[in-house]
């Protein structure tokens, strides 16, 4: 019973930092990445899909993304697709492929974005929390229930706390990262 509560924090936890890693991937960091328009929908007949389910994604430049869809009737759809989102590109659309050219970022623009980083790390070390306040509750009622000793939930909650640190060290870590990324020139 206890092992079943620290495997299940563990997963929820590790669950927390691959959340984190796919919206770090998706902050536009200078250099074009097709994880940029993962978040980026089209409508593709009737059914809402990411751009990266409908065309083909390339980099063939370090500032430019090339979109080449697998159906020349979705070109207008993504092209809209992307104007309407927040990445702030202009799509080139030459009638087979679109293009993006990022421009290179501000000094004011990075800013935002490591502010962005932050508050994305900072919900996803609260995630991590929350899952430590429920394995640890679940551990104590198991406690009260009498099914386990006093002495194994103080070590099983020693565990969920190392668990806890891990998880917290390791987003620190993508932060710190993402930081380097996002503020090099």
């Amino acid at each position: 019973m206890l092992e079943q509560v620290l495997r299940s924090a563990e997963e929820r936890m590790e669950k927390a930092v691959q959340t984190l890693k796919r919206e770090l991937a998706s902050v536009r960091a200078g250099r074009a990445s097709p994880a940029l328009l993962e978040k980026v929908t089209v409508e593709y007949y009737g059914t809402p899909m990411p751009v990266t389910q409908v065309a083909t994604v390339t980099t063939p430049e370090p500032r430019m993304i090339v979109i080449s869809p697998w159906e020349k009737s979705m070109l207008g759809e993504i092209e809209r697709a992307i104007q309407k989102s927040d990445l702030g590109l202009t799509p080139n659309n030459d009638g087979s492929v679109i293009r993006l050219i990022l421009p290179p970022l501000t000094e004011e623009r990075r800013q935002e974005l490591v502010r962005l980083v932050r508050k994305m790390s900072e919900e996803a070390r609260v995630a991590v929390r929350n899952v430590r306040r429920d394995a640890n509750d679940e551990l104590k009622k198991l406690e009260k229930s009498g099914d386990v000793s006093a002495d194994e939930v103080r070590r099983d909650l020693e565990k969920v706390q190392q668990l806890t640190d891990r998880y917290v060290g390791e987003i620190d870590r993508l932060c710190e990262a993402k930081e380097q990324e996002l503020l090099e020139v």
